[in-house]
């Protein structure tokens, strides 16, 4: 008999294999589900069953709920961002349930897809130091040709802002980065 936590990764999975969306000749959503996990066993080989769930469910469906629903600008994508983080924690929930969680493990996943007490909870900051070592290690390279240096530059802050202390270190010993990046990481 399967696990819960087994039950509920090959039902994120399954959900994801419907996206649309083609990377790498994988649907997106569930590359980027599988990137989240092997990122997380690499930083955090120990981690929680709630921790491992809410990184594969991360982008759960996320084609679903297009950005180009919502605003043009800052306040739209925010807007969209939070609306996806409820969603996820939703849709995700949904299946831990199916699998047997209870109410308190779905929200303890749900509070860390919603990012509620990201830099105070540390499960909350561990999963997005997994967000962003994935993005860094698999994303920032192609996105980086789609920006002007400054706006990537400003990004890069940004996504360094959001990592633990100990993330930031262990990003600078690990990606081999421009010296404006590096700063940036150093602070």
């Amino acid at each position: 008999m399967p696990q819960p936590l087994d039950t509920v990764l090959a039902a994120i999975d399954a959900a994801n294999a419907a996206d649309p969306t083609l990377e790498a000749g994988q649907p997106a959503a569930l590359l980027y589900g599988q990137r989240m996990s092997a990122e997380l066993a690499h930083l955090i080989p120990d981690a929680s069953d709630m921790l491992q769930i809410a990184a594969r469910g991360q982008h759960i469906e996320r084609w679903t709920l297009p950005r180009s629903d919502y605003p043009a600008g800052r306040e739209g994508y925010l807007t969209w961002r939070r609306d996806q983080g409820r969603r996820h924690a939703e849709r995700v929930g949904e299946l831990m349930a199916e699998a047997g969680y209870g109410p308190e493990a779905i929200e303890v996943v749900g509070r860390m897809l919603r990012k509620e007490g990201i830099k105070r909870d540390p499960q909350v900051q561990a999963l997005e130091d997994v967000i962003c070592f994935t993005f860094i290690r698999h994303y920032l390279g192609d996105f980086a040709t789609t920006q002007e240096p400054e706006a990537l530059l400003r990004i890069v802050e940004k996504t360094a802002r959001k990592m633990s202390a100990e993330a930031r270190a262990r990003a600078l010993a690990e990606f081999k980065m421009p010296e404006a990046f590096a700063a940036v990481f150093s602070a």
